[in-house]
Formats: structure tokens, C-alpha cells, sequence
């Protein structure tokens, strides 16, 4: 077998090679957006041929969704930072306000979801159907965990509150298309508010209850960004 072969073959080599291929295409897109780079120029940059990107990505769409995927885990691994250093940011209105602000300051991720739906539909497509279902039980399980705290308000049944919820933060990020970035550290503000006020109870955990809650989202978080991962291949940081 010859030595390039073997690369190839070699688990760390792979993954340093993806991860070299997602740094270029984030980049390019970044500095000249979807429609013109190409394969080839991901290729050069990256330094190697066009037949090794797709050894890792068949189309240039899954290479382009892989790199928006990357994009979400690493906001939502921004989530789970400030789980362990404040429990408290599993609260319904702080998990909205960290996420909002970890989207909207990452600039390719805000270009990716604010400025082309067409786009965001096309990379989506490109994804195996269990991505959405993993999101969707995520997001199911989350509300679960707060309603058995009962840190939501209970005149509306879990699902109505996901919806609603679901909604509202989606609302906030699609007003953003017509905002300056510097704009955002305030919605994020008025979103919490808005959160606290038409979602949550009026109910106070102790510190065990809120180092539980804490604790319970970080796994479902470490769960569902593995599976991204594996699903997208993108290599572990």
C-alpha cells in the first residue's frame, strides 16, 4: 500500500484533512458567499486535490451544509459552556438569550440562516431525516425537564409551549436581517424579558434542583452535538 494511501486511511490524518476542508469552505464562504465558490477552489486552498474533498463529502451541498452544521454545534456548544459555569443558563429565558447571541455573533451562521432561506432550504435537504427528528426530541425533552421542575407556565400543555416558544425565537432572529450586529446584545436582552414573561412560572429552584436541571440539559446537549457530528462528519474539536 503507498504512504498516501495509508493517509487516507490513518483516523487522525482523515480528520485533520476534514477539518482543513471545513476551515477553507467556512472561509470562502465567509469572504465570497454560496453561489461562487466551488469545489475546486475549497480544493486549492485547502491544498489537495478535488478528488480528496469528496472522499469526505460527496456533493458540494453536503460540504457546504457540513460546514453550517459545524457552524450550529459550535453555538450550541456555546450553550454548554455556560451550563458549567452557570446553571442557572438552563433557564428557559437564558438558554434563548445565550443561543440568540451565539447565532447571531458568529457572522457565516448569520448570513447562512437571516439572509438566504433558499439556501438554508437547499443544505437541508442534503441531510439524513433523522437530523430534524434528533433536534425535535432534543427541544421535546428540554421542555420536559423544565415542566418536571415546574419552571413553565401551566395553563398550556408542553407542545403548545414548544411551538410558541419555537416561534418567538425564530421571530426575533428573522428581525434581525434588518438590524447592525451591534444591535444584537439588546434583542437578546428583550428576548429573555419577553421569555420569562409569556413562557416561564414564577418558581425559584434551590441550588441542588438547579445544578440537576443544569446537569440533565448539558447531556442532552453533548448527546445531540455527537450525533450531528458523526452524522456530518465533522471531526470532534
Amino acid at each position: 500500500m503507498s504512504a498516501n494511501a495509508e493517509r487516507l486511511r490513518d483516523p487522525n490524518q482523515r480528520a485533520e484533512r476534514a477539518t482543513r476542508i471545513l476551515d477553507t469552505a467556512a472561509d470562502l464562504l465567509l469572504r465570497h458567499g454560496y453561489r461562487r465558490v466551488t469545489i475546486d477552489d475549497v480544493a486549492a486552498g485547502a491544498g489537495i486535490g478535488k478528488g480528496t474533498v469528496y472522499l469526505h463529502w460527496k456533493t458540494r451541498e453536503q460540504l457546504f451544509g457540513a460546514v453550517f452544521d459545524r457552524e450550529v454545534l459550535t453555538a450550541l456548544d456555546e450553550l454548554r459552556q455556560a451550563l458549567e459555569k452557570d446553571p442557572d443558563a438552563a433557564l428557559l429565558h437564558r438558554f434563548a438569550q445565550i443561543y440568540f447571541l451565539a447565532i447571531t455573533r458568529r457572522p457565516l451562521l448569520r448570513g447562512f440562516l437571516l439572509t438566504d432561506p433558499e439556501l438554508l432550504g437547499k443544505l437541508a435537504a442534503t441531510r439524513d431525516s433523522g437530523h430534524d427528528d434528533r433536534h425535535s426530541k432534543m427541544s421535546r425533552e428540554y421542555f420536559e425537564l423544565l415542566g418536571h421542575h415546574e419552571l413553565l407556565r401551566d395553563d398550556l400543555n408542553l407542545e403548545q409551549l414548544g411551538y410558541a416558544y419555537q416561534a418567538t425565537f425564530e421571530g426575533f432572529l428573522r428581525a434581525e436581517t434588518s438590524t447592525p450586529e451591534g444591535g444584537a446584545a439588546d434583542h437578546a436582552e428583550l428576548l429573555a424579558q419577553t421569555v420569562r414573561r409569556a413562557f416561564e412560572s414564577d418558581r425559584k429552584l434551590g441550588v441542588i434542583k438547579r445544578e440537576e436541571l443544569a446537569a440533565g440539559l448539558t447531556e442532552l446537549l453533548t448527546d445531540l452535538i455527537a450525533a450531528d457530528r458523526a452524522e456530518a462528519g465533522i471531526p470532534a474539536d
